[in-house]
């Protein structure tokens, strides 16, 4: 079985059962999200995919808070992306809202939705599940157009936080397969250097989250 191949598996079994749940517990933890779907400010025919969309949550939020646009989402998990089609649906977005499976490191927008490009991508708390994090952002950068940006939520180190909190809250997530990555700013700081590209980056909510932008090219 190919790496891609077993994570698929790994994320079917801790998804099988918790897909019905996720969107209920996951919204007491997943700090910044909705701050991160304000700041998409897609043009009217914008192209905006999510890398990890899981239950299709922010894709709808998203679509919704920007009705000019056209939203695409990838997993790689298919138990997810049945809670997603069916949370879509429900929510009379399948003309606006398209997902596909897919693996967040080595993806064919041609193939799975016959586009080129993105001019907004954004990746909502996946990086900390993924096990090769540094290509699946790498590999964002590389399907957004030229003016296009990249925009990230995900875990901080909880710098500002009790160190009984951290334990506890590490101790969680490692439950689930989710390791906060020490080093996401330093890895987005040389993949935008790598491309040319410009990094912002916002701690929130005393070091719990990271968000952070990066622009394709230099605003």
């Amino acid at each position: 079985m190919r790496e891609g191949e077993g994570h698929a598996a790994l994320m079917d079994g801790v998804y099988r059962g918790q897909r019905h749940i996720y969107d209920l517990t996951r919204k007491y933890y997943l700090l910044g999200r909705d701050r991160l779907i304000d700041e998409l400010t897609p043009q009217v025919g914008a192209r905006v995919l999510e890398i990890g969309c899981g239950t299709g949550r922010n894709l709808i939020a998203a679509a919704r808070c920007w009705p000019g646009a056209r939203f695409y989402g990838i997993d790689i998990s298919t138990e997810m992306l049945k809670s997603a089609r069916a949370s879509i649906a429900r929510a009379g977005l399948s003309n606006r809202i398209s997902v596909a499976q897919g693996d967040a490191t080595g993806f064919d927008p041609k193939a799975l939705f016959r586009t080129d490009g993105f001019d907004r991508i954004f990746q909502s708390y996946t990086l900390s599940m993924i096990p090769d994090w540094q290509d699946a952002m790498r590999e964002a950068m590389r399907h957004l157009s030229p003016q296009g940006s990249l925009h990230i939520v995900d875990f901080g180190q909880q710098e500002d936080m009790p160190g009984w909190w951290r334990a506890v809250l590490l101790g969680w997530l490692a439950r689930f397969h989710v390791e906060p990555r020490a080093m996401l700013v330093d890895a987005a700081r040389e993949v935008a250097n790598d491309t040319g590209g410009r990094l912002s980056v916002t701690r929130l909510y005393r070091g719990y989250a990271w968000s952070l932008r990066l622009d394709r090219r230099p605003r």
